[in-house]
């Protein structure tokens, strides 16, 4: 099976460096590809891209070795099960807010006997290979949204489920529950402290796995200053093309 690098990243103690496409084009997405990112997410909740243009997107990221990522618009196992035929390598989930939802998550993204996970990896075992259903337990990434205040009260119990990788914070929605208004680079201090919180229990909950926010590295995220386990959005393709890694 193709290698899934992000957990190479992950396992030298780096930060995954992760880009945001929201344009439902092919080449934009081929674009991005070459920009030098880690990781590309295909945005099927809150982008204008459906599953066909996602399908395209995803063939144009894997002319390049960059590992492609899913957002998708609800906890849905069909959909769930659907974009990772296609050849998603993890899937982002938002509004997870308890244990019971992200057990649910990650049974939708397991084959038997982990999960439900119906078999048909359609173009999945294309791009990954043969083995695929030997590894995909395995390799495939399960990154459920943190983005409410219950979320943040539940954050313990959500780490512990088995087959939950990261979890991805969204700071907009985790502002609106919390009174704030919404922004990506929050500062106002009910929101940090619930990043904050995030953090802790990250550090807390022995699994060693990075927590991860929608934001620019060099502003807000993470919280406190500390990058030690924090996989950073730090480009979309609504906004611009430049090298990820360039401090300017």
């Amino acid at each position: 099976m193709r290698e899934n690098t992000l957990r190479k990243i992950w396992a030298r103690g780096e930060a995954v460096v992760n880009g945001w496409l929201s344009i439902p084009s092919s080449f934009s997405a081929e674009v991005m590809a070459h920009q030098g990112f880690d990781s590309l997410t295909v945005d099927m909740q809150h982008g204008v891209v459906d599953y066909q243009t996602a399908v395209t997107m995803l063939q144009a990221i894997s002319t390049t070795p960059v590992i492609p990522l899913a957002r998708v618009p609800w906890n849905d196992p069909a959909l769930l099960m659907k974009i990772l035929d296609a050849g998603a390598y993890g899937v982002i989930c938002p509004m997870i807010n308890t244990r019971a939802q992200a057990e649910a998550l990650v049974a939708a993204c397991k084959y038997a006997p982990r999960g439900y996970r119906s078999w048909g990896p359609v173009r999945a075992s294309i791009y990954a290979g043969s083995d695929y259903g030997d590894h995909a337990n395995d390799d495939l990434i399960v990154m459920p949204m943190i983005e409410t205040a219950e979320a943040v009260k539940n954050i313990d119990d959500i780490l512990r489920v088995p087959g939950i990788d990261a979890v991805y914070v969204g700071p907009s929605d985790l502002s609106l529950t919390m009174g704030c208004k919404p922004r990506l680079d929050q500062t106002d201090a009910p929101v940090v402290e619930a990043q904050l919180k995030i953090v802790e229990a990250y550090c807390t909950v022995p699994f060693g796995r990075p927590a991860r926010a929608f934001g620019d590295p060099r502003n807000t995220w993470p919280p406190g200053g500390d990058p030690g386990c924090a996989e950073l959005s730090s480009r979309s393709s609504l906004v611009a093309v430049p090298n990820p890694r360039d401090p300017t």
